[in-house]
Formats: C-alpha cells, structure tokens, sequence
C-alpha cells in the first residue's frame, strides 16, 4: 500500500503582474500553506518523496511546508518542469515511474491537473469529502488518498480511496 498527498500551490498574485511562471504567493497564501502544514504535521503526513513543480508559487507552498517543520525526516525533493500545468495523465505517469519502495509521496502542483487526479482516483461515492472534492480543488487543498495497487498502475479508482480533503477555511 501507497500514501499518495496531493497538494494546491497556495493563493499568489495575479497574473497581470509578471510571467504566470513566475508569480509569487500573496501573504494570504503564504499563511494557508503554513496552516496546511501544520495540519499536515498534526496528522502524521510525511511523505518520503515530494515532487514539485518548478514554478514560483509551487516553490513558496513547499518552503512555508519546511518553515512549519512538517518533517522529521527529510523527504526526497525533486522540483519537474514538467510538473508545472501538467494535466492529470501526465501527473499519473511522473507517479507510475516511482520505484515501489516510495511508500508515502507528495506533488505539489496546479490546477486543472491535480482536481482532475484527485477526482479519478476518489471515483464516485456518497461521501462528503468526495462532494467536496467535486466541488473544486482550491489553492492550498490537500488530498490525500490511500493506494491499493503499485505506484506503476496508479489510476484505477478501485484501488484508491480518499482518506482526507482538507482546503484553509477547514483550518481556522
């Protein structure tokens, strides 16, 4: 069994003030990706691999997670290019490439991408985090899903399920 946490870069400034690339995270973001994790801290998340998006605000939502001490031990960080606006199937392959003793792992990324993974790996149910998720996947959401399958065969609904959904306004 696999621990897969899927997280929102938080909140950052608009796009009109630079290259999309290139924005940074508002205070407001800075704050939630600190609350999230913490809750992340709280809950025992620790993922042994992060993969990241090289984008700006993907880079400022994985340093606030450092800054609130959510490990103990240090993850494997690997900042992907491809990771910035890769959509749910790419995501899915970078996943499906990790070795099977990656017990725990986190992306860091963006939407549409990450709400679309996060949908086809909860699947339909009655739930209510899984009507929240349908809901949308807001800046600084996690999702974290329990895996029943190897990392290379990552995408079967069946052999997911979601363990928690949790967006700032949960927070405080």
């Amino acid at each position: 069994m696999h621990q897969l946490i899927l997280l929102r870069h938080a909140k950052a400034v608009p796009e009109s003030r630079g290259p999309d690339h290139d924005r940074a995270l508002t205070q407001a973001g800075q704050d939630a990706a600190a609350a999230i994790g913490l809750a992340m801290k709280k809950s025992g998340l620790a993922p042994e691999v992060v993969l990241v998006s090289t984008a700006a605000r993907t880079q400022a939502t994985l340093a606030e997670l450092e800054a609130a001490n959510v490990w103990e031990e240090w993850p494997n960080i690997d900042a992907l290019p491809a990771l910035y606006m890769a959509t749910a199937a790419q995501i899915r392959d970078m996943l499906r490439d990790l070795p099977e003793t990656v017990r725990s792992a986190l992306v860091i990324g963006h939407n549409p991408g990450l709400h679309e993974l996060a949908l086809a790996l909860a699947g339909p149910a009655a739930r209510t985090e899984h009507r929240r998720l349908d809901d949308g996947f807001p800046t600084a959401a996690m999702a974290e899903f329990l895996i029943t399958t190897p990392w290379r065969r990552l995408g079967d609904a069946h052999a997911s399920s979601l363990q928690r959904f949790l967006v700032p306004k949960d927070l405080g």
